[in-house]
């Protein structure tokens, strides 16, 4: 891969940003207008991963390797797992407590790919993962959330899904590495989400009665979420793990506060304000600090051996 191809990890993370942040904005409206259940909506999701998967096994070939079936499964199963237990956490706790926990998939992410994937990241960029980290759990505290709420079963499903969205961003990472291109990985991971459909039935109790505007509304709004998991896919093969992962999750969530304070006219706290400088500095220096890393071995002299080789 050549150095120009390494750093269009930049365009497919910005373009993830973009898609995410504009779903995120829009993604409540479904169940705030007609009431249509969250299970429901990942019914929906699931099957418009079919359009970006068809898009892309169009440009690629399929690869029926067997470790390309392991890590596309291992990616979507998690993702996708994570997403149904989600729901589960939901109805049993806070969601003001259960997003910040959730949020920190990242850590997981960096901590994988660090250690298993032996990903070594500057001074700069560390300090630029910590901003970024500390920006997403800021972000996602919401306005007026004062009190306090005992824990139990959601605490251990929101720590499930943080460990499982951390390990969907890995697997990614590693499909990527074994030579798996991403029409495929994309591919295992829309089967992984049809798979897990009918879970999402029997937790509904089955179908729900509900206007025609609730699916045609959660299909547009999920299919921004679905092209966006496509990119996701596209910056984790061609970045770091350990940097794409905190930027995406730091920055969408800047993009969804930003749409919703020109449409819905809301104001971010002053929590949310601190993120999004955070998310904002920390990714800049993550994107700078990788770009001064593959700038490196063309300046060096040849004969000097590299540290760590």
């Amino acid at each position: 891969m050549t150095l120009r191809d390494k750093r269009t990890w930049i365009l497919y993370a910005g373009l993830l940003v973009l898609f995410w942040g504009v779903w995120g904005a829009f993604s409540s409206q479904p169940t705030e207008r007609y009431g249509y259940p969250n299970e429901m909506i990942y019914v929906i999701w699931a099957f418009t991963m079919l359009l970006p998967a068809a898009f892309a096994l169009r440009r690629q070939r399929f690869d029926r390797r067997p470790v390309a079936a392991f890590y596309g499964l291992a990616a979507g199963l998690t993702g996708a797992g994570g997403q149904l237990l989600l729901f589960q956490a939901l109805s049993n706790g806070p969601a003001y407590l259960i997003f910040p926990v959730v949020s920190l998939s990242p850590v997981i992410t960096v901590l994988m790919a660090v250690a298993l994937l032996r990903e070594r990241i500057g001074k700069l960029a560390v300090i630029g993962v910590v901003a970024a980290l500390i920006a997403i759990v800021l972000i996602s505290i919401p306005a007026g959330a004062r009190g306090s709420a005992s824990t139990g079963s959601w605490l251990v499903l929101a720590i499930l899904i943080c460990v499982a969205w951390g390990a969907q961003a890995f697997f990614m990472r590693k499909a990527a590495l074994a030579g798996v291109n991403d029409a495929t990985t994309f591919g295992w991971m829309t089967i992984s989400g049809l798979l897990l459909v009918p879970v999402a039935v029997l937790m509904m109790g089955g179908l729900p009665d509900a206007p025609w505007q609730a699916p045609a509304l959660t299909a547009g709004t999920q299919v921004l979420n679905a092209v966006g998991a496509l990119f996701l896919v596209m910056a984790l093969s061609r970045g770091k793990a350990s940097v794409v992962a905190p930027v995406t999750n730091a920055l969408a969530p800047v993009l969804t506060i930003v749409l919703s304070l020109v449409i819905y006219r809301t104001l971010p706290t002053i929590w949310g304000t601190i993120g999004i400088v955070l998310a904002l500095g920390g990714s800049t220096l993550m994107v700078y600090a990788d770009e001064k890393r593959e700038e490196q071995p063309e300046t060096r002299d040849p004969s000097t051996p590299m540290a760590g080789s």
